[in-house]
Parts: structure tokens; C-alpha cells; sequence
């Protein structure tokens, strides 16, 4: 009788098992590629509002430029738990 393999493992070859399937490493790049680009033109074009800026290390902690409250939706409040 001939010694027919029963499994793919059976050969030997375990290092094809370890490694993802190169369409997925593919995909992976060229996901990564595209968040690359999109955060290097997010860069360089800037904030999309005018009166957008990040947030300071000594700021009094107000309501980020928004004109004090008083153009805001009713019922919203800036955290103070009402």
C-alpha cells in the first residue's frame, strides 16, 4: 500500500501556515497608504472652520470660542451634569 498524506500538514511545511495570505498584506498596505495620504493632506490644508484651534495647555476651560453659550441649541448644555 502507498503512503498517501492525509493532511497538508503532514508535509512538513509549516512556515506557509504562519504567514497571511498575500492578499491581505495587500490590502493592509494599501490601507495604510491611503490613511497616510489622507492625514498628510489633512495637514497640510489645515482646520475646516475658522474659528477652529486645538486645545491649550492654559486655557480658562469655557465653551472653546463658541460666543458664550448664547447661539447654542436649547437643551444642550457644556457638561455641567443638568
Amino acid at each position: 500500500m502507498a503512503d498517501i498524506p492525509l493532511s497538508p500538514r503532514s508535509t512538513g511545511t509549516t512556515r506557509g501556515k504562519l504567514l497571511p495570505p498575500p492578499a491581505l498584506c495587500g490590502f493592509l498596505l494599501l490601507l495604510m497608504l491611503l490613511f497616510a495620504a489622507s492625514y498628510a493632506v489633512g495637514a497640510a490644508v489645515g482646520p475646516v472652520a475658522p474659528g477652529m484651534h486645538g486645545t491649550g495647555s492654559g486655557g480658562s476651560g469655557g465653551d472653546g470660542g463658541g460666543g458664550g453659550g448664547n447661539g447654542d441649541m436649547p437643551g444642550m448644555s457644556h457638561g455641567s451634569g443638568e
